[in-house]
């Protein structure tokens, strides 16, 4: 009697632990954001295959990134618009998802030379979004289930907004970059400005602020090293020249920062 206790009690409790047939039916009921989920996890692997180039060329693995991250985005644009419409008003749309904007990104250096920091954001927004839908299908399997991988997704939701910053001062910096990629041979005479075009559409993402509140910090950075008293006149000069030049460059849209919205 005690012996068929313990079994069906020890069965009760399996199931808790992985449970792997809600698992499989959560797959069948999500395909697109498993399959966005598996992509991104690929993208991470290819991004280290590029610097630790064990499985193949590191050149290989860094256009496989770039494509691996194309892939994800076109599938968030067909997520959010659905069919594709022939209209102004649905390119309009289309033009403001931060989806198109990374598609976008990936485009671009997709037909310049390996450049190491393109990677980055690339990179960091698979870990963000992989880890987010990690944590959902480790609550499908069970609460308890993976607490290792559950420490390691926590520390990356605690360490978000640090990252989102990253990748928005990334994105700034990526601009001068690609200017240096046109004098080295590396990257056509269209880069840089098809490079802002795309940084243009970041600031005035609706969804995501950070790239306008860093543009708004780095400003402010440069504005008060250029006040100090003991700082040298060509050098105040020199930052107040690029501040200016950058104002005058931003996009008329947006004005001041926003605060970021959950």
């Amino acid at each position: 009697m005690s012996d068929n206790a313990s079994s069906s009690s020890s069965s009760e409790q399996r199931p808790r632990g992985l449970n792997v047939d809600a698992l499989k039916q959560h797959v069948l009921v999500h395909k697109i954001d498993c399959g966005l989920w598996a992509m991104r996890i690929l993208t991470v692997f290819f991004t280290f295959g590029y610097f630790l180039p064990i499985f193949g060329s590191a050149q290989n693995a860094y256009y496989k990134a770039l494509i691996a991250n194309a892939a994800i985005n076109a599938l968030r644009l067909h997520q959010r618009l659905g069919r594709v419409r022939l209209s102004r008003e649905f390119l309009a749309e289309l033009l403001m998802e931060d989806s198109c904007h990374y598609l976008f990104y990936s485009m671009i250096f997709l037909y310049v030379a390996p450049l190491t920091l393109v990677l980055l954001p690339v990179v960091l927004f698979a870990i963000l979004h992989a880890a987010s839908y990690s944590l959902t299908l480790l609550d499908t399997m069970g609460q308890n289930s993976w607490w290792g991988a559950r420490l390691l997704i926590s520390l990356v939701e605690f360490q978000s907004l640090n990252i989102l910053r990253l990748i928005a001062f990334t994105e700034i910096i990526m601009m001068p970059l690609t200017v240096l990629f046109v004098l080295m041979g590396r990257a056509s005479l269209l880069t840089p400005f098809i490079y802002y075009h795309f940084l243009t559409q970041r600031y005035t993402s609706r969804r995501n602020p950070y790239n306008r509140n860093m543009f708004y910090e780095l400003r402010v950075l440069l504005e008060r090293t250029a006040a100090k008293p003991k700082m040298p006149s060509f050098v105040k000069a020199a930052l107040l020249g690029i501040v200016n030049f950058t104002v005058k460059l931003a996009p008329p849209q947006v004005v001041q920062p926003q605060q970021h919205q959950q």
